[in-house]
C-alpha cells in the first residue's frame, strides 16, 4: 500500500479543516455544539487525508463513494446542527445571503442543486483532476461538503426566516433525496467497462478489477444512502407523532419572526429611497 499510495501531507485539506475548527470555536460557546463540530471535523479529516483520501482519489471508486457519503450524510448535517440559531441568524442577515438561504431551503431547488454538484464531482474529467492535483482534490471535498449542507438545509430547517417544512414534508423530502444522492449508481452497476481511467491499481491494492470496484461503488452508493436516510425520514415522522406535534403543520420560531421584520424594514428603506429619487 505504501508503494501504491505513498504518504504525503494534505496541506490544503488540513488547513481548510483547521480553519473551520477555529472559526467554530470562536463563534460557538456551547460545549455540546462544540463536541458535535469536533466529531464532524475529525471525521472529515480522517476521510480526506492519507490513506483513505488518497485511495479515494487515485485508486478506488467504492472508497471514494464511502468518502462522499460520509461527508454528505454525516459531516454536513452535524456541522449544521452544531451552529446555534444566533450564529446562523447573524451569518444569514445580509440581504444577498438571506436571499440565497431562502432559495436553498426550497426542497426542489436543493435536490436539483445537489444532483448537479454530485454529478459534477463524479464526472470522469473531474475525478481525473482530483487524482493528479492537490487543488482539484481539495475542491472536490469542498464542493461535496457544500452539497451535503444544501442537502440537509430543508430537512433540518435550521436557517432563520426560511421555509420550514412540516414533519411529513421533511420525512418525504429525506426519503426522496436518498434517490438523488445515488443518481449515478445505476450507471456504475450496469456499465460494461470502467469509466474512470484515472483510478488505477484496484487489483493490486483491493484485489478486485476496476470494473468490479465500479460496480461495488454502485451498490455502496445505494445502500449507503438509502438505509441511513430512510431511517432518518422514519425517525422524523415518528418523533413528531410521539411528541404530539401535528405532522402536517410547519413550526414557527421567534428567529423567523425577527428575520421577517428585518425584511419588512429593508423593503421600507428601499421604498423610501425610490421615493426620494422620484
Amino acid at each position: 500500500m505504501i508503494t501504491l499510495v505513498p504518504f504525503h501531507w494534505h496541506v490544503l485539506a488540513v488547513a481548510f479543516i483547521a480553519a473551520l475548527g477555529v472559526t467554530h470555536h470562536v463563534l460557538v460557546r456551547s460545549s455540546r455544539e462544540r463536541r458535535l463540530a469536533e466529531f464532524a471535523l475529525v471525521t472529515l479529516l480522517v476521510v480526506t487525508i492519507w490513506p483513505v483520501g488518497d485511495v479515494a482519489a487515485t485508486v478506488s471508486l467504492s472508497v471514494a463513494t464511502v468518502q462522499r457519503l460520509t461527508i454528505m450524510l454525516l459531516v454536513a448535517p452535524l456541522l449544521l446542527l452544531s451552529l446555534p440559531v444566533s450564529v446562523l441568524a447573524r451569518a444569514t442577515r445580509p440581504p444577498v445571503i438571506d436571499f440565497a438561504a431562502r432559495r436553498l431551503a426550497h426542497p426542489g431547488f436543493a435536490m436539483v442543486l445537489v444532483t448537479v454538484l454530485g454529478t459534477l464531482t463524479l464526472a470522469p474529467s473531474v475525478v481525473d483532476w482530483g487524482a493528479h492535483s492537490s487543488l482539484g482534490r481539495a475542491m472536490i471535498i469542498v464542493v461535496t461538503l457544500g452539497a451535503g449542507v444544501v442537502l440537509w438545509i430543508p430537512a433540518l430547517g435550521v436557517l432563520p426566516g426560511t421555509r420550514r417544512l412540516s414533519p411529513t414534508a421533511r420525512a418525504g423530502y429525506v426519503f426522496v433525496a436518498a434517490l438523488v444522492v445515488t443518481s449515478l449508481s445505476i450507471v456504475w452497476i450496469f456499465a460494461r467497462h470502467p469509466l474512470y481511467p484515472a483510478l488505477q491499481h484496484q487489483h493490486a491494492l483491493l484485489h478486485v478489477s476496476a470494473l468490479l470496484d465500479q460496480q461495488i461503488a454502485g451498490f455502496v452508493a445505494k445502500l449507503g444512502a438509502y438505509l441511513p436516510m430512510w431511517a432518518v425520514a422514519f425517525t422524523i415522522f415518528s418523533r413528531a407523532e410521539d411528541g404530539g406535534v401535528p405532522v402536517e403543520e410547519s413550526p414557527l420560531h421567534w428567529a423567523d419572526v425577527e428575520r421577517e421584520l428585518e425584511r419588512v424594514d429593508r423593503r421600507r428603506v428601499r421604498s423610501q429611497r425610490r421615493d426620494r429619487l422620484a
